[in-house]
């Protein structure tokens, strides 16, 4: 067996824990053909992934959470791939999430942009997101919204579903009070501080036990 098969057979048996197994194929010859490193990490609150370009004699690098269920791991590596390849053409000369970027990442979803692959509200939201992809797909509500509804965590409470005012520990003890809407952000008043923060409507929160006594 020659070493691309090697690398090939290694690469789709790790990736079949994360991506649909459609996919699993093609991304296991462009980690060959692109050449890069591929590093699945603990989960990180302010990113699903990233690229980092060589550099320090090391190859190209890919970051991805290790949490994302396996249609939100597919769109965040090939959202990385994208930076990758526009990096091959432009190096530093582009601005990351420009038409460039813009236009890789349109052209790389397309082998994977059929319902065989996503559940079909994924997929209607993720055609649309595409028309115009930002520099995260968590920018996009509709797009966040039902890869949430597929993540492993059945139980999970967005904070858009509670009622105004209701009391909510965000990161398991700072507990806020829910306010309205802003545009596309909730005022919520810390409850310690009387501080107020804008939420995106889907993060994750936890109902506060009114019985509880404040600290």
């Amino acid at each position: 067996m020659d070493i691309r098969a090697v690398q090939y057979q290694r690469n789709s048996e790790i990736l079949k824990k994360y991506l649909p197994e459609e996919t699993v194929e093609l991304i296991s010859e462009w980690i060959i053909d692109y050449d890069f490193k591929l590093k699945i990490t603990k989960e990180r609150k302010t990113r699903l992934g990233d690229y980092t370009s060589p550099r320090d004699g090391l190859n190209h690098t890919i970051t991805i959470n290790y949490n994302l269920n396996k249609y939100a791991f597919l769109i965040t590596l090939v959202h990385e791939i994208a930076h990758l390849v526009t990096f091959n053409e432009h190096k530093n000369r582009v601005n990351p999430h420009g038409l460039e970027w813009k236009q890789n990442f349109q052209k790389m979803m397309q082998p994977f942009l059929t319902p065989d692959i996503f559940p079909l509200e994924i997929f209607a939201a993720l055609r649309k997101y595409l028309q115009n992809p930002a520099a995260s797909s968590c920018s996009d509500i509709q797009l966040l919204r039902t890869l949430k509804l597929h993540d492993a965590d059945s139980d999970t409470i967005f904070l858009e579903h509670l009622p105004l005012n209701t009391l909510f520990l965000y990161n398991g003890s700072r507990i806020f009070k829910k306010g309205e809407r802003i545009r596309k952000r909730f005022k919520c008043v810390e409850i310690k501080s009387n501080v107020v923060y804008l939420f995106n409507p889907l993060t994750e929160v936890e109902i506060f036990d009114s019985n509880a006594q404040l600290v």
